[in-house]
């Protein structure tokens, strides 16, 4: 096993998208050969087979970030983690040292949560009104990620969701995703492309950097995901003929493999589960064989994921590249095109 530092590189602060494109169809998309080409987001169309099938993550980020105050006047921040279950949920509350379980907090605009049970690693379970999807639809904010270094800002409760974001659940975007236009999905049809969905609902641990102990214990953070029957039919026709299965983004592909048992052929289980897999260099693939995704951060499991397509040096080396052709990166970033070997 590859120590965790073999996964570090050097990334300028310019080359991190602090904002998205002013299209959303209109970011960059490195094909990794060989040889390698440098297209468009736009040519994706025309990069794929009309027998393949594209798969998206149709997750829905949560509004998970909601300010309230203390009796005493004190400000909290909730965060919401994850789809609640009617009118409690799990989440952190910041900061929370002296918050004790029974106070009820007085959210900013109206509402109230009550804190009933004090858990690990900073996590409350809690209970409001109104209910927690009604509370952060209301009040709550996106939860960017930290390395953008800013605040959401009104357009990102538009361009920090997928156009076919339907399952609320996920409190960061499946950000390849995110480049996918509703009239790009109008010519992936009209060039016989099939389309097809899952939904993992993305963690918070998705923030949380790899450490010496994931990588010994060979897990990652848990998720829930589904994956439809009708996505397991579209999945065996394309066997049938002859087509790719390509997953848009991580948590797709992750979806799909932990679906797919051993000796399955290629074909994933339908159904609800929750997954902790760890994909890194030395996993076999077993239903995807096309990613679209972003470029990751240094040491993350994401960056392993895609090392495990194409391998970890080539990986690094079109990083490298990108970097010096001014790619931009991260949530917000352009994108590439890693196909599995065979």
């Amino acid at each position: 096993m590859e120590p965790l530092a073999c996964y570090d590189y050097v990334l300028p602060e310019d080359r991190i998208a602090r904002h998205p494109p002013t299209e959303r169809d209109g970011g960059r998309l490195y094909v990794m050969g060989p040889p390698a080409c440098h297209r468009r987001i736009l040519d994706l169309p025309e990069c794929l087979d009309p027998r393949d099938l594209v798969i998206v993550n149709d997750t829905r980020v949560l509004a998970a970030r909601v300010s309230a105050r203390r009796s005493t006047g004190g400000a909290v921040e909730i965060f919401f983690l994850g789809p609640p279950s009617g009118d409690q949920a799990l989440a952190l509350c910041r900061p929370s040292r002296r918050l004790s379980v029974g106070e009820e907090l007085a959210v900013t605009g109206g509402g109230r949560v009550r804190l009933l049970d004090r858990l690990d690693r900073g996590r409350w379970r809690v209970q409001s009104e109104p209910p927690p999807l009604a509370l952060m639809a209301a009040r709550g904010r996106v939860p960017l990620p930290p390395y953008l270094g800013r605040d959401a800002e009104p357009a990102d409760a538009e361009r920090y969701q997928t156009v076919f974001a339907e399952r609320p659940g996920a409190v960061a975007a499946p950000t390849a995703g995110l480049h996918l236009s509703t009239a790009l999905l109008a010519r992936l049809a009209e060039r016989g492309i099939g389309l097809a969905r899952v939904t993992l609902h993305v963690g918070a641990g998705t923030f949380r950097p790899l450490s010496d102990a994931d990588m010994a214990r060979g897990r990652l953070h848990r998720e829930a995901f589904q994956v439809p029957p009708e996505t397991c039919e579209a999945i065996a026709a394309c066997r049938r003929r002859g087509g790719r299965v390509v997953a848009v983004g991580t948590t797709t592909l992750r979806a799909l493999e932990s679906a797919c048992p051993e000796g399955a052929d290629g074909l994933p289980c339908p159904g609800q589960s929750a997954t902790e897999l760890f994909i890194r260099p030395g996993y076999t693939f077993r239903c995807v064989d096309v990613l679209v995704t972003n470029f990751h951060l240094p040491r993350s499991s994401l960056l392993m994921l895609a090392s495990a397509i194409v391998g970890r040096e080539p990986l690094l080396a079109a990083y490298r590249e990108a970097i010096e052709r001014g790619y931009r990166f991260y949530s917000y970033g352009d994108a590439m095109l890693l196909t599995v070997a065979r």
